[in-house]
């Protein structure tokens, strides 16, 4: 199996959005898992305002989280890190330098195909780490999987080639789009354990 259409998404993505590197997932939440993971975050403030997919994932993590009164339009940065939650957003050359922003393709958002986000990164090292987290530990240029002899940790992550070949075709029509949505205050909700 080829992943050349997931490598030339990534290549227009970061064109499109000014990343030196982007890392396609199938989801945001799940870009914002690895990158909590990879950079073994411990403790996060950010936005109540927010879908309650954020807060699951710095639950299951074992990360001490707080969340603050922050309004946001477009993204939000999970303060303590270097990572933004970047699911509203989608611009030409919208990459912060030394940052990780986290897209989403999801439904309603300015590109909307369904499971698929990406990472925007200038880390080298993070993002061959990265790549290999989101695809079960595998380097998927290595063809096939069983001639690669040493895997590190990872998840099952990587989108559908259907989903990227989606994302291709709607990302030379996407138009500037800094997305505000209400959430609601997730203080007021409970989660169980």
């Amino acid at each position: 199996m080829s992943f050349e259409s997931l490598f030339l998404l990534e290549d227009e993505l970061a064109k499109h959005t000014g990343s030196p590197y982007v890392v396609v997932t199938d989801g945001c939440t799940h870009a914002l898992e690895l990158c909590l993971r990879y950079y073994q975050v411990q403790k996060i403030k950010f936005t109540a305002f927010t879908y309650i997919s954020v807060i699951q994932a710095a639950r299951s993590l074992g990360i001490n989280y707080e969340l603050t009164d922050e309004l946001w339009s477009g993204e939000y940065q999970l303060h303590g890190s270097n990572i933004w939650d970047s699911a509203r957003r989608l611009e030409p050359n919208m990459y912060r330098p030394g940052q990780v922003q986290c897209l989403s393709f999801g439904h309603g958002k300015p590109i909307s195909v369904g499971k698929c986000g990406a990472i925007l990164l200038d880390d080298v090292r993070a993002y061959h780490q990265l790549s290999q987290m989101r695809s079960d530990g595998r380097d998927l240029r290595i063809q096939p999987w069983q001639d690669q002899s040493t895997f590190g940790q990872g998840w099952h992550y990587c989108p559908t080639l259907e989903t990227v070949a989606q994302v291709r075709g709607l990302l030379p029509t996407a138009l500037p789009n800094c997305q505000t949505v209400s959430y609601p205050d997730c203080r007021k909700i409970s989660i169980k354990i």
